[in-house]
């Protein structure tokens, strides 16, 4: 049982508001291998930890004094915090509907059964990866897109002001990173800023 590659034990946060609930799930997930960092009743002391301990999982019941389950998933969703499990008793259908939309990847009823635990754990933990990968990629594509942009504008000014044609312009721009050892999104910048011109 390891985090993502790391070898580490995934850390788990569990808040729960009925203490015998809390401690059996607390005592179960250390015989599976977790490694419980936290374990609180309270919504709102449950988002305070996440922010500052970032657990791996945070699990969540749905009915907590301070902030519910629901809003505390919300939140921690929102910020990536870690990935959340949702508990909620058996037959509260709408709960699950208000969890899965705010961004809950996956939930465990009560009363939960310890062969039910981990394939949620695991899946929750696996569908979070999935998430911060995916948000990775689109960072990294819409930084491209925005430097493709810049310099397609650098090329365009280099062509207008200084009258070299777009493959001169082109590698002006390549050379000039290179030679600065910066990205061409830089130099595409300072030559839109009329901070660099060709001689």
């Amino acid at each position: 049982m390891s985090d993502s590659g790391t070898g580490a034990a995934p850390r788990v946060l569990v808040a729960e508001d009925e203490a015998i609930i809390r401690l059996d799930l607390v005592e179960t997930l250390r015989e599976e291998g977790y490694d419980v960092i936290a374990d609180v009743g309270r919504g709102d002391e449950a988002l305070r930890l996440v922010h500052d301990l970032l657990p791996d999982l945070a699990i969540l019941d749905v009915r907590m004094p301070g902030l519910d389950g629901i809003e505390v998933a919300r939140e921690i969703v929102e910020s990536r915090a870690s990935a959340v499990l949702i508990l909620t008793a058996f037959g509260q259908r709408e709960l699950v509907e208000r969890a899965a939309e705010a961004g809950a990847l996956a939930y465990l009823v009560k009363p939960w059964q310890r062969s039910d635990l981990v394939p949620a754990i695991e899946m929750a933990l696996a569908r979070h990866r999935d998430v911060v990968q995916l948000s990775a990629e689109n960072a990294k594509l819409t930084e491209q897109l925005e430097a493709r942009k810049a310099i397609d504008r650098a090329k365009g000014t280099l062509m207008d002001r200084h009258g070299l044609p777009e493959a001169h312009a082109f590698r002006f721009i390549q050379t000039t990173a290179m030679g600065n050892r910066t990205s061409m999104r830089a130099v595409a910048e300072q030559i839109l800023a009329g901070e660099l011109a060709p001689d």
